[in-house]
């Protein structure tokens, strides 16, 4: 049911406009990549180069071949720190002045660098700028653009400079990012159909667990709490207070069990089919598409997780929404399809809109 209804909007969506995903005809040759993997003790790396596949082993040596790639800093032990780290469940922040938040990027590359540098995230090197900041990436790097690659080793590295400046890069995950990692490739653009046809590998084992970002993906939350704010992909609907489920529940749980694509039987069931469906973080529609959802209903949310506003993406406005006076706020404003996008922007208390030129707008 979630994937047909995603389907309906995504064509009403396109009915209205002329966006066009796919590879382009004359885009001959592919160039894609790192993607790196920790083979027997080993990092083993594979790179397209005009149509040409390239596998080498990794060494401090020849790791400055990874950094050209992938245009950005980071070091040999970054890469392999990804499997000696654990998932932080918890995901509780406070007193953060300053939180700049974008989501359902969808592979397009450009479009999120350029809104970054106009916020003050990153400089024109590509690199962090936003000090003790804090940057929420809302999920949905994944399917229909063609640099989700640049897209995911751009966050990769970002979140190692935040740590190092004070600030912090907080990825989620969204319901394309969770299709792809559980094998569903139903959303992939066309370049990277060519991508399994070079390396003779489907396209999610390019991101399973033994792959540096694919084992980094695994690790992230679903839904995070930053000051009285929640952020989560799509939204937290009234069956997770019901059912007393935590920030740290919901995230052991998709961690241990909905990422990896194994629903146990028993106990935890219903409530894993609950986290992966309609009305699960991933897929819920309800603040926007339920006529019946009240500011009553929301504030019942609210109150179980003592926090004051949600923050979500996955369901695509012209421009960042904000409904009950801020309590809920939509910040997918189109960049995944042919929207230049806009950034959400929390300063000292206040929320704003963001452009692709620096412009705020208090909500």
């Amino acid at each position: 049911m979630k994937k047909q209804v995603l389907f309906l909007l995504i064509i009403l969506y396109n009915l209205s406009s002329s966006a066009v995903y796919h590879f382009r005809a004359n885009d001959d040759l592919i160039n894609d990549g790192p993607y790196v993997f920790y083979v027997n003790d080993t990092l083993k790396a594979k790179i397209i180069e005009n149509n040409v596949v390239r596998e080498f082993t990794v060494l401090q040596k020849n790791f400055s071949e990874i950094k050209t790639a992938i245009h950005l800093s980071c070091n040999y032990k970054d890469l392999l720190s990804v499997y000696s780290e654990k998932p932080d469940y918890r995901q509780n922040y406070s007193d953060i002045d300053s939180i700049i938040a974008i989501s359902d990027v969808h592979g397009q590359y450009k479009k999120y660098i350029r809104i970054l540098q106009a916020n003050g995230v990153i400089d024109t090197n590509l690199n962090w700028k936003f000090g003790k900041g804090h940057f929420v990436f809302l999920g949905d790097a994944f399917d229909r653009g063609d640099k989700v690659t640049e897209l995911l080793w751009h966050l990769f590295t970002l979140e190692k400079q935040a740590l190092k400046a004070g600030g912090r890069v907080h990825v989620l995950i969204g319901n394309h990012d969770n299709m792809e990692l559980c094998g569903d490739p139903t959303y992939i653009n066309e370049k990277y159909k060519k991508v399994e046809e070079l390396t003779n590998t489907r396209y999610s084992e390019l991101y399973s667990e033994n792959s540096v970002l694919g084992k980094w993906l695994r690790n992230k939350p679903v839904i995070i709490s930053i000051n009285d704010i929640l952020f989560v992909h799509a939204g937290i609907s009234l069956e997770l207070p019901r059912n007393k489920l935590s920030i740290k529940k919901v995230n052991k749980l998709f961690s241990g069990k909905i990422i990896a694509n194994q629903l146990p039987a028993g106990f935890e069931k219903e409530k894993l089919k609950l986290l992966d469906g309609d009305e699960g973080p991933l897929w819920y529609r309800g603040y926007f598409m339920d006529s019946t959802f009240s500011e009553n209903k929301l504030d019942s949310i609210l109150d179980f997780y003592s926090r004051k506003h949600i923050i979500v993406g996955h369901t695509t406005f012209q421009e960042i929404k904000s409904l009950f006076n801020t309590k809920v706020i939509g910040i997918d404003a189109g960049i995944g399809y042919t929207q230049m996008g806009e950034v959400l922007i929390f300063k000292k208390g206040n929320f704003y809109r963001g452009s692709n030129k620096g412009e705020r707008i208090k909500l």
